[in-house]
């Protein structure tokens, strides 16, 4: 796991005029864990999140594994690789409870998307650890 050492990782969220931002934050916190969200005002409101190293991202690796999403989960990291950065996207609502689900960038999510960015030296050392082959 050496050349995934140096992890950063970046959770964007959009907070729509109708939700409750600490509902917001329960969704990326039971997907994600708990890391530390701030909210930034620009043309609406959102939450963005960061944290770094592999622990970081010990709650996403579990529940990927618990839900039995993994092979699934390989092809849309795969899939979101550009250059040292992988970016996806999860369903909101699913995420509230505490489920996985991922989504595209617009339109599939009513209520927009939970967008995770990380950024490592070497993507696929870090998705054969977060999703590893199942078959």
């Amino acid at each position: 796991m050496n050349r995934v050492d140096k992890i950063e990782f970046t959770v964007t969220v959009e907070v729509n005029p109708t939700e409750d931002p600490d509902k917001v934050k329960v969704a990326v916190y039971k997907v994600m864990g708990e890391l530390k969200l701030e909210a930034v005002e620009d043309d609406g409101k959102r939450l963005v999140g960061k944290a770094e190293g592999i622990e970081a991202l010990s709650s996403f690796h579990d529940l990927l594994g618990k839900e039995r999403i993994r092979d699934a989960a390989r092809k849309v990291l795969f899939k979101g690789i550009r250059g040292n950065t992988i970016t996806f996207y999860l369903n909101k609502q699913v995420a509230y409870v505490g489920h996985v689900s991922f989504s595209q960038p617009v339109g599939e999510s009513p209520l927009g998307p939970i967008q995770v960015e990380i950024r490592c030296e070497d993507p696929q050392e870090l998705i054969n650890w977060l999703a590893p082959k199942t078959a």
